[in-house]
C-alpha cells in the first residue's frame, strides 16, 4: 500500500476486482505453481491486503518493509518451499503461460535462479523469477547493501561466480512494451486493456499484442513513463 507513485496501487479496481485479485487469478492458471503466497508488510497500512487475501483464500506472510528479501526468505520458510518463484503484485497482466515456461527452463537446466527479466525480451510487467531456497538463503545470509535485501533477488544476478544463471528470453523482442503498474498513466492504460478484453482474466499475453496491433493508440497512454532504476 506505501507504493511512492500510486499509493494502494494493488488494490485500485479493474474493471470489478483489485490487482491484486487479478494477478493471483492469472497465476492461478499456471501449471507448475503449486501454492500463491502473498508477501506483504506487517504495518497496519497493509492489514487491508490480508483482507483482500482472505477474501481470495490466498495465505499471506508479513515481514520488514524495506528488508524484502528477509520477508521472502520468512515467506519460501512459512511456506516449506523447495523453490519461490517471484512475481511482484503490481503485474495485473502477468501471464501464466510465460511464467510456466520460465519455471520449466529453471528445472531442465537444473540452475539455482532462472528469470525472463535479465535479459529484456517480454513486455515490462511479465516479469518471473525461480529461485532455489538454497540461493535464496544465501542471498539472505550475505546480502548487505540496501538495494540488495529491498530487491531480493540482485545479490544472486550479480554473483554469477557463485550461482548457476539462466536467462529466459522470448521468440522476438517485445520490450519496447510497458505493462507493469508504477504511474497513473500506466493504470490508465491496464485499465483500457481490460476494458477491451471485457473484464476478463483469463485472456493471453498474445491476445494483448494483437489488441495493441489493432489499437495502437493504447501504447501512447503511459509511452513517456520512465522505468526507475534499481539503484534509485
Amino acid at each position: 500500500m506505501g507504493s511512492t507513485r500510486v499509493p494502494g496501487k494493488v488494490l485500485m479496481d479493474l474493471c470489478g476486482e483489485t490487482v491484486l485479485a487479478r494477478v493471483v487469478s492469472r497465476l492461478r492458471r499456471a501449471r507448475l505453481i503449486n501454492e500463491i503466497l502473498v508477501a506483504t508488510t506487517d504495518r497496519p497500512a497493509d492489514d487491508v491486503i490480508v483482507a483482500e487475501c482472505r477474501k481470495h483464500s490466498v495465505p499471506v506472510a508479513r515481514g520488514d518493509q524495506d528488508d524484502v528479501l528477509d520477508r521472502y526468505y520468512r515467506a519460501a520458510q512459512l511456506g516449506n518451499a523447495d523453490t519461490v518463484v517471484r512475481i511482484t503484485s503490481d503485474c495485473p497482466l502477468i501471464d501464466p503461460e510465460i511464467t510456466d515456461r520460465t519455471i520449466s527452463e529453471f528445472l531442465r537446466a537444473g540452475v539455482d535462479y532462472a528469470s525472463n527479466g535479465l535479459q529484456r525480451t517480454y513486455p515490462r510487467g511479465l516479469d518471473t523469477e525461480a529461485i532455489t531456497v538454497e540461493a535464496l538463503t544465501k542471498a539472505w545470509r550475505h546480502a548487505g547493501k540496501t538495494y540488495e535485501r529491498e530487491h531480493v533477488t540482485p545479490y544472486i544476478y550479480e554473483h554469477p561466480e557463485e550461482f548457476r544463471i539462466l536467462s529466459v528470453t522470448a521468440d522476438a523482442d517485445y520490450s519496447e512494451q510497458r505493462w507493469t503498474l508504477d504511474t497513473p498513466e500506466d493504470l490508465e492504460f491496464i485499465r483500457a486493456v481490460y476494458s477491451k478484453m471485457n473484464g476478463n482474466s483469463a485472456f493471453s499475453w498474445r491476445a494483448v499484442l494483437e489488441l495493441l496491433s489493432k489499437n495502437p493508440e493504447l501504447t501512447q497512454i503511459n509511452r513517456s513513463v520512465v522505468q526507475k532504476t534499481l539503484h534509485g
